[in-house]
């Protein structure tokens, strides 16, 4: 047995030092035997925490992201990916970007309250919002408290443009609203699939759906008539970028109309995260991995600058997106995705009841 703690369908089994924060606690277990168990050998309970936040509606300026504004109705998310690019947002709340990030979810309960107060203010202009813009809005807590469902129904109500993007099945628990926005146009969902080989997805992404399960929810949103695309993030070179034809090529026979792909970014506390997870889990293959990142990376492991940080830079990052490009047209997933129509908006009903005076 390792001295080093196992947790249970965890992507992170650490606590990196919170950038924050002047002190910090490192575990030390080198004094054990190796036979001796080792508190964290169990499950380690989710726990959710109230989030009082007074808006739900968040404005970004990114020329490297294609929205403008997004909805987030959690705050830490238990898939626990161990690339999450959203882990470093939990030292913001004196939390680490590590465990804490996937064992500690903030619930923001009045969301659906505040989404309408903000579609029912005078002042806005109509345009697509993006839902999980940051951690994933069908994460296992929404199954708990349907907010995302909340917000959704309010979105219908308006006929508030919608987008979409998640690697979870329980999207299709929500078809019959997202089928009656799609009636009018107001909605893409985009299903995000990082590999096709099951156990892969369970190590790396340890409670979300699975490939299989995903695929089958781009079939049933596209039966039911909703347009809906695949997004193949992140690539991590040397681990899942030789599985990107095979990916187009499942994602185009689900019925998905068009792909999108982001290279692994690791930038601040996702470092330590990710390479601890590589190690751990894919001991074989490591180095080759982080090299190869590296490469992508001008000799580094992360990029920030726009215009390079979602594609990276040199020859493998070139190579990776001629392959995604080939297939992705190849498969027919090179199409433009259809409008979403923003001149049907009525604004919503106040939470209170008041109707508008005009």
């Amino acid at each position: 047995m390792s001295g080093k703690p196992r947790m249970k369908g965890r992507g992170s089994t650490i606590a990196p030092a919170n950038r924050f924060e002047q002190t910090h606690r490192e575990d030390d277990f080198e004094q054990l035997a190796p036979d001796e168990p080792v508190a964290g050998d169990t499950n380690l309970p989710t726990q959710y925490l109230p989030d009082d936040s007074q808006t739900i509606v968040v404005e970004n300026d990114s020329p490297d992201i294609g929205f403008r504004y997004s909805v987030n109705c959690y705050r830490g998310c238990s898939h626990g990916c161990s690339y999450c690019y959203a882990r470093p947002g939990h030292e913001y709340l004196g939390l680490n970007a590590g465990i804490d990030f996937e064992s500690k979810i903030f619930v923001k309960h009045r969301a659906p309250e505040l989404f309408r107060a903000w579609l029912a203010r005078d002042r806005w202009v109509p345009e697509t919002i993006m839902f999980s813009g940051v951690t994933d809005c069908y994460q296992p807590a929404e199954r708990r408290y349907r907010l995302t469902r909340g917000c959704l129904e309010v979105a219908c109500e308006a006929r508030q443009p919608i987008g979409m993007v998640t690697k979870n099945a329980l999207v299709v628990r929500d078809v019959d609203v997202l089928a009656e926005m799609a009636a009018h146009r107001t909605t893409l969902v985009s299903i995000s699939i990082t590999t096709l080989d099951a156990e892969l997805a369970r190590t790396m992404e340890p409670r979300t759906s699975s490939p299989e399960a995903r695929l089958r929810a781009i079939r049933e949103l596209t039966d039911a008539g909703i347009p809906t695309t695949v997004l193949v993030a992140p690539i991590i070179p040397g681990l899942n970028d030789t599985e990107v034809p095979a990916i187009l090529q499942a994602a185009a026979e689900a019925g998905a109309l068009k792909a999108s792909f982001v290279l692994l970014r690791l930038p601040l506390t996702v470092r330590p995260v990710f390479l601890d997870w590589l190690v751990r889990t894919q001991p074989l293959r490591a180095a080759r991995v982080e090299a190869l990142i590296r490469s992508t990376r001008g000799g580094e492991l992360s990029d920030g600058k726009f215009g390079s940080r979602m594609r990276g830079k040199g020859p493998y990052a070139e190579q990776i997106g001629a392959t995604f490009r080939v297939f992705a047209a190849k498969h027919g997933l090179d199409r433009p995705t259809p409008e979403l129509d923003a001149s049907q908006f009525r604004p919503p009903r106040a939470a209170s009841g008041q109707r508008r005076f005009f």
